[in-house]
């Protein structure tokens, strides 16, 4: 039985608690009128060209004689104005969502491998399960503040969603046009199904799971089959919508068909990358004596694989939208090419040029370190992934990392890790009369 060891334990619990206070100084500190918004980008430039050159053409209007004209210039200002102010409030809020959503996504890319192991009836990774369902734990907490913080969204908290706001909906035909599908009541309701078929399927798989050690024969492992299997029919559907849902719908004039496979391919090597921390933290503490290097080298087989995958996703879709350059597709990335170049080519580097490089070799995929590296590596790369998915469409070019973004990394973290380890206290690591055992347990490469 896993023992959740103090320095750990006080280590996330300080995680969380400078997160937290990191947190609440950007939400303090977002403004709460226009003239503070202004200011605010007036002293991040050094002056206050914005202003300036408002004031100055309604100004030209006016000595002109072009009333309407100015008229017209002081309410598109007014209009730029307050969407100033909401990408500025909207900063802690978008911070706090992307460190929500990719500690969660990592639990449901272990969520879609542990199903996958269970459907396929791997013998190479039964050793693993329990640590699996020790991460698949954290979709509980992190389901939950997620949902709080989409019904917050719903709830006008924040400006994150713009299709939510009625006013905008009411001057954008596309956004009519979509009413029926991106509306409050149904996007909950969605969430709702999400999170819930998700948790019932990892409690119920872990409860078939721990019934299976103390069962005579094979029933539960066979339950547990056809629930897996099941699943991922339930899976694939639920992930692509929910991409769509609390990814692609913050940026709404924007689609991709092929976006909920890309999602799916980040949260997937993330989920598994994960898995190969958690298995050599608790390898070096004394634990999982029967894991070995082919156990490692799968791990980080599946981390190269998974990392190319994501990557010919990435330049499909990146290449068919850049290629056609129709406006209302390639100004997607033409937001992120002109505001966000270092987070948005650095992640590129991070997810692709470097695992390439890094685990190609066979022999590097089982030295403990040199995983450890690629994983924190892969990690980083793909938050920066999320981050860049997320802020365009919500800060636009009001962003940067500060304490908003190092508080929900290091809150979520924490809570990551406390909840994680402390599943792992609640059962033996490996399990007992899983038919594959034997098999896993010798199993070399």
């Amino acid at each position: 039985m896993y023992t959740f060891s103090n320095r750990l334990r006080i280590g996330s619990f300080i995680a969380m608690a400078v997160g937290l206070l990191f947190l609440g100084i950007g939400f303090v500190s977002a403004p709460s009128t226009v003239e503070e918004a202004k200011a605010m980008v007036a002293s991040a430039h050094g002056d206050g060209h914005g202003g300036g050159h408002a004031e100055e053409a309604t100004a030209h209007g006016e000595e002109q004689g072009h009333g309407a004209a100015a008229a017209h210039g002081e309410e598109h200002d007014a209009s730029h104005d307050t969407h100033l102010l909401h990408q500025l409030q909207n900063r802690p809020w978008s911070a706090l969502y992307v460190a929500a959503f990719f500690f969660f996504m990592i639990a449901l890319g272990v969520l879609a491998f542990y199903a996958i192991q269970r459907a396929a009836q791997a013998g190479w990774s039964p050793i693993l399960f329990r640590v699996m369902e020790g991460i698949t734990a954290y979709l509980v907490p992190g389901g939950i503040i997620v949902f709080v913080i989409l019904v917050l969204s719903v709830l006008h908290m924040n400006h994150m969603f713009v299709w939510m706001d009625p006013e905008t909906v009411a001057h954008d035909k596309l956004l009519q046009g979509k009413a029926g599908y991106l509306n409050p009541t149904f996007f909950l309701i969605r969430a709702a199904i999400f999170l819930g078929g998700w948790i019932f399927y990892r409690q119920h798989s872990r409860k078939l799971s721990l019934a299976q050690d103390e069962s005579d024969d094979n029933s539960n492992f066979v339950k547990n089959f056809r629930w897996s299997a099941g699943f991922l029919v339930f899976y694939l559907v639920t992930e692509s919508m929910m991409s769509w849902d609390w990814i692609m719908s913050l940026d709404p004039h924007w689609f991709s068909t092929l976006f909920g496979w890309y999602v799916f391919a980040s949260m997937f090597v993330s989920g598994i990358t994960v898995i190969a921390l958690v298995v050599i933290y608790l390898k070096s503490r004394g634990y999982l004596e029967n894991v070995n290097d082919s156990h490692l080298h799968d791990l980080a087989k599946f981390m190269f694989g998974i990392s190319i995958f994501w990557t010919y996703l990435w330049f499909a879709q990146f290449m068919l939208i850049w290629y056609a350059d129709i406006p209302e597709e390639v100004t997607y990335y033409v937001a992120r090419f002109q505001d966000y170049k270092l987070p948005f080519f650095g992640m590129l580097v991070m997810n692709f040029v470097f695992p390439l490089l890094v685990l190609m070799n066979s022999d590097y995929k089982r030295v403990n370190w040199f995983v450890v590296m690629a994983g924190i590596v892969v990690l980083l790369g793909h938050y920066l992934d999320v981050f860049n998915m997320v802020m365009p469409a919500t800060v636009g070019d009001q962003w940067y990392i500060g304490l908003p973004e190092i508080g929900g990394l290091l809150f979520f973290g924490g809570l990551f890790v406390f909840w994680v380890f402390t599943a792992l206290t609640k059962a033996p690591l490996q399990p007992k009369r899983n038919p594959f055992i034997e098999e896993s347990k010798h199993f070399h490469y």
